[in-house]
């Protein structure tokens, strides 16, 4: 997903999918560490599209309310 999928989310909706990002990231790295997954790329995809949620986050609260 890239920034401007995040930018169009309402407040409520990118926390729900930071949520599930973070939820599947854990879920990855499970499957990582006991052998079971096959695309170790996936793993890189996900921290970069949780890194990618948290900036969209993080612009929004430093932006002034107008």
């Amino acid at each position: 997903m890239q920034a401007d999928d995040f930018r169009a989310l309402s407040d409520e909706e990118l926390a729900n999918r930071l949520e599930d990002l973070k939820r599947s990231y854990l879920q990855l790295r499970i499957q990582l560490h006991s052998g079971q997954l096959s695309n170790t790329s996936k793993v890189r995809e996900m921290r970069r599209d949780i890194a990618r949620a948290l900036t969209v986050q993080s612009e929004r609260r430093r932006r002034p309310a107008s």
